[in-house]
């Protein structure tokens, strides 16, 4: 099931992507989640609309906690990274590095993304987001796909130069617009095998990251362990697994996205989420 939030006549309604289009969700609850904790079956009004006609919401349109965000997951990434910098490549993090995404970036499918004055490198990371759909803590490995209602997009915006300077990574990837998610949510049951994806941002139709799932350092089992040591996972909560390499800063010269760019993240299995970058 391909599940999302989108707006018709000023109401925010649920619905399900099927072959004719999008149908509206008219069982109970009327609480994505609600229904990502329940994870049953959902009824439809089977009268779908035009995908292009869909004005698109985040899939979780009213957060409840951050996103938890995962650095440094891919080595081509990592390498990337240390050559841009000057730092030993081919050394990768030993644990996963954890940050979280606020709250305030929460955007959507054909959102905008604010290219804020107090930047002048703004970056696109296409990532693989966990959707938690059952609580657990301390959470085992072999038991971790047990916790996952399903899986969707995040473009992981960034502020290079923010998050430079101020020596961290949340106030670079905290300002308004920078998370856009989207354009749902599938579930698990759909996704052959979620460490085996092909990953990819274009910028204006061309390509810039192209990868695969299965470069990331930390697969998901290892991830929902790791972050749940100690810390209660809840359904709906997500966990963006990390960005592969391509990114517009370690380009030599920079290429980061500008005003006017049209930014997709593609991910196999699970569809497109594209954005429009603007002034604020």
């Amino acid at each position: 099931m391909r599940i999302l939030t989108f707006e018709s006549d000023g109401i925010e309604k649920l619905g399900v992507l099927t072959d004719n289009g999008v149908e509206e969700i008219i069982s109970e609850p009327q609480d994505i989640y609600k229904i990502i904790t329940e994870n049953g079956k959902v009824e439809t009004n089977q009268n779908p609309i035009s995908l292009e006609s869909v004005k698109f919401l985040a899939p979780i349109q009213n957060l409840r906690r951050p996103v938890i965000a995962v650095g440094l997951n891919y080595k081509k990434h990592a390498d990337e990274g240390a050559r841009k910098r000057g730092r030993e490549v081919g050394v990768y993090p030993e644990i996963p590095y954890f940050f979280c995404k606020w709250i305030g970036t929460n955007n959507h499918h054909n959102g905008e993304i604010i290219y804020h004055p107090s930047t002048e490198e703004l970056d696109y990371e296409c990532e693989l987001v966990i959707v938690i759909g059952k609580q657990g803590i301390n959470i085992p490995k072999e038991k971790a796909l047990d916790h996952v209602y399903g899986y969707t997009i995040m473009n992981e915006v960034s502020a290079r130069d923010v998050q430079l300077k101020h020596l961290q990574w949340f106030k670079g990837k905290a300002l308004d617009s920078f998370g856009p998610i989207g354009p749902w949510i599938v579930t698990k049951d759909e996704i052959k095998d979620a460490n085996n994806l092909r990953i990819q941002t274009r910028i204006n139709g061309e390509t810039r990251q192209d990868s695969n799932t299965n470069d990331m350092i930390f697969d998901i089992p290892t991830l929902i362990e790791s972050v749940s040591e100690g810390l209660t996972l809840q359904p709906g909560d997500m966990i963006a697994t990390g960005t592969p390499e391509g990114v517009g800063f370690a380009m030599d010269p920079p290429r980061t996205m500008q005003v006017g760019d049209v930014v997709e993240c593609e991910i196999d299995e699970i569809g497109i989420l594209r954005n429009y970058v603007v002034s604020p």
